[in-house]
C-alpha cells in the first residue's frame, strides 16, 4: 500500500488557469488604488460627496469580485462548494438597494450641481451596476480570445459567479 499526499490542486487543472484566477484577483484588487490615484490624484477629479459615492461604490464592487476570484481559486486548490457561497448570496442581494440608492444620489447631485464635482461620480456608479452585472449575472467582460469565441458562437452567458451561485441554491 502507498501513500499519496493529498492535491494541491483538483486533477486536471492547468496552471494558466490557477495563473489566470489569481491575476484577476490580484487586478480587481489594485485596480481600486491604481484609480483612486488616476482620477483624484493625476486628472484632480474634487472628492465630493458625488464623486465619492460613485467611487466608493465601483470599489465596492471591485473587492466583491476580488474576492471571487480568491474564493475560485481556493475552490481549484480543495475541491466542494465554493468558500464563501453564503456571502456572495447576501451580497447579490444587498447590493441592489446600495446601487439604486448610489446611482440615485449621484443623478441628483449631477442634476443639481453639474461638472467635475458631479458628473465623475455618475459614471463611477454606473461602473459598479455594470460590475454588479458583470459578477452577479451575465458576463459582460470579454478580455480572452476564448470569451470573445465563445460570445460571437453563443451570445451572452450567465457569470461565472452565477453559475456558482444557481449550483449552490440547487444543492
Amino acid at each position: 500500500m502507498t501513500f499519496s499526499p493529498p492535491r494541491a490542486t483538483a486533477p486536471g487543472v492547468p496552471g494558466k488557469v490557477r495563473s489566470r484566477l489569481r491575476n484577476l484577483a490580484l487586478f480587481e484588487a489594485a485596480n481600486i488604488p491604481f484609480q483612486a490615484w488616476v482620477w483624484f490624484g493625476v486628472v484632480g477629479l474634487p472628492v465630493t460627496a458625488a464623486n465619492a459615492v460613485g467611487f466608493v461604490l465601483a470599489a465596492l464592487l471591485l473587492v466583491q469580485g476580488s474576492l471571487y476570484w480568491i474564493a475560485k481559486l481556493r475552490q481549484l486548490r480543495r475541491p466542494g462548494p465554493l468558500p464563501g457561497v453564503r456571502a456572495f448570496l447576501i451580497a447579490r442581494v444587498a447590493d441592489v438597494p446600495l446601487l439604486v440608492a448610489g446611482v440615485a444620489l449621484t443623478a441628483y447631485a449631477a442634476a443639481a450641481d453639474p461638472g467635475r464635482a458631479s458628473w465623475p461620480g455618475v459614471a463611477f456608479a454606473l461602473v459598479a451596476v455594470l460590475e454588479y452585472v458583470n459578477y452577479f449575472h451575465v458576463q459582460l467582460m470579454h478580455d480572452t480570445a476564448a470569451d470573445l469565441r465563445r460570445l460571437v458562437a453563443v451570445g451572452l452567458r450567465p457569470s461565472h459567479l452565477a453559475r456558482d451561485l444557481a449550483r449552490a441554491r440547487r444543492g
